[in-house]
Parts: C-alpha cells; sequence; structure tokens
C-alpha cells in the first residue's frame, strides 16, 4: 500500500491498495518529510511495516477482521511522545509521568488505530513518535504526522491486509516511482 500527497494540499493524499482500491486520507500538517521531527507535524517519508491493531471494543463491539496482531484499547493505554522518557515512542500504562498521549479518547479518531513501525527499533529519541494510521475527521483536517482514513476505508483496508503489509509514505508519484526515504 502506497501513500502519496496531493500536490496542492500536502495534508492530504490518496493511499492505494493493490486488490482494494485508492482511498483518501489526512496527513501531517507540515506535509511529508524525509527528516522528520518531535512534533513538527510532518508525516515521516518511507516504507513502515504495519505492526498491530488497536480498537475501541466498546465502539466497534469485535475486532477488525484482519491478519495483524489486535489489540483492545484500555482506558489506561497511552503512548509515550517525551523524548527525554526511556519509554519514548513505547507504548504506556497510564498514568505515566512522562509527556503522553491517550488511546482511549472521546473523539472517534483512535477507535481504530494501526501501529506503525516508524522510529521503532530502536526509538531515537526526537525523530517522531506516535505515527500511526487511524480514522480521520470528517472533512479530513490534517493530522499531527499520522495518515488516517474514514473508517469504513481503514476497516477494509485491514480485512486486505496480508500480516506481511507495509505502507509507503512517498515523497512524489513522478508517475508511479517513489522518492521515500
Amino acid at each position: 500500500m502506497r501513500v502519496v500527497a496531493d500536490a496542492l494540499d500536502p495534508s492530504r493524499g490518496k493511499l492505494r491498495v493493490e486488490g482494494a482500491g485508492s482511498f483518501p486520507c489526512a496527513l501531517g500538517r507540515g506535509g511529508v518529510r524525509r527528516d522528520k521531527r518531535e512534533g513538527d507535524g510532518a508525516t515521516p517519508a518511507g516504507i513502515w511495516p504495519l505492526r498491530c491493531v488497536w480498537y475501541r471494543a466498546d465502539r466497534l463491539g469485535h475486532a477488525p477482521p484482519t491478519a495483524l496482531p489486535v489489540r483492545a484499547v484500555r482506558a489506561s493505554d497511552g503512548w509515550c511522545d517525551d523524548p527525554a522518557s526511556p519509554a519514548y515512542n513505547r507504548h504506556v500504562t497510564l498514568p505515566h509521568p512522562a509527556r503522553h498521549e491517550r488511546l482511549w479518547r472521546d473523539d472517534a479518531v483512535y477507535d481504530v488505530v494501526v501501529e506503525l513501525g516508524y522510529n521503532d527499533d530502536p526509538p531515537v529519541p526526537a525523530r517522531g513518535s506516535a505515527i500511526f494510521l487511524h480514522v480521520a475527521r470528517p472533512g479530513y483536517p490534517p493530522t499531527e504526522g499520522c495518515v488516517a482514513l474514514a473508517l469504513a476505508d481503514l476497516l477494509t483496508l485491514l480485512h486486505a491486509c496480508s500480516g506481511a503489509d507495509v505502507l509507503e509514505v512517498a515523497l512524489s508519484d513522478d508517475d508511479g516511482a517513489a522518492r521515500s526515504a
């Protein structure tokens, strides 16, 4: 699967999945960048494995059908985004002393979240954290660096996954030839 930013609005793009179609998506407010930094709002260019699907069982009712590993989100789940913490860019249990974001949210954005293998093996402080594939807000406004799809499109994509899929975030389309990190 491959994401390409819109040339006129780099915070929007298309995610193409062979055999499943093409879906509109929201990207980071900073566009797509090869040199991602914490807090820049950019979606990192490159090829990122799909690690795990997190979902809100209380809202979906059942786990999304997919070949990827699946975990139900709990109210105590968070993700550390503090570059000074040893838990940087890792799942944490709340309360957590370092800066973090909650995975259990009041809005629907994290009702389904796909953990991407960006800056995680091992995490490099300040290179960016919590880069996910998740549910888009209505109208596809920019994200803080994630890729966001309509819930139905995200579920379609997950159903089509083989379990070994990767997400390529390209800098340009160049007639199908990506220039990614």
